[in-house]
């Protein structure tokens, strides 16, 4: 990995501040994990038979950032980006994908999701949980969101390290 560049989130400041640097912090942290490493690297899987990789994690973090903030405050009935079924699962193979394929998609859902937050009133803005059939919060969105990829970037650190070596941040 290349120097670390992530900006850290306030030490003194508002809820909705504090939220919205934490999550791009995070996502940030995802991206790091991925420099510098050809797209065979990010196939690489953690141990068969898991099909989990860095490349699949970054198809699975456009998955949630797209379920949780396009369809909850968008579009109750978009697609999946890599499932007709609504299967998160299926963003994990990763086999035949490219950082380009799976950068673009993830990257284009945070401008929407990050959109999304920024035209919001408040974070007490409801939204609509089609999966659960349940209005929801913008601030439990953001917050449910930020434990996936900090849940995620735990899993990134064990995948890079058995492409390169690479522990921690």
């Amino acid at each position: 990995m290349t120097s670390d560049s992530r900006v850290g989130p306030p030490l003194f400041g508002g809820e909705r501040e504090t939220l919205r640097a934490c999550l791009d912090h995070h996502r940030a942290t995802l991206a790091m994990k991925c420099e510098g490493l050809t797209d065979e690297e990010l196939r690489k899987r953690s141990m068969p038979p898991s099909t989990l990789s860095l490349l699949g994690l970054v198809r699975h973090m456009a998955e949630v950032e797209r379920a949780w903030f396009r369809r909850v405050f968008q579009d109750n009935d978009a697609p999946m980006v890599w499932s007709d079924e609504t299967d998160f699962q299926a963003a994990y193979d990763a086999e035949a994908s490219t950082r380009q394929e799976a950068f673009t998609a993830w990257e284009a859902e945070v401008e929407n999701s990050r959109r999304v937050e920024r035209e919001a009133s408040s974070l007490d803005a409801a939204g609509h949980q089609p999966r659960w059939g349940e209005d929801v919060s913008l601030r439990m969105v953001i917050l449910h969101v930020l434990m996936e990829y900090a849940r995620h970037n735990g899993h990134a650190d064990f995948l890079r390290e058995g492409v390169d070596g690479t522990v921690g941040a």
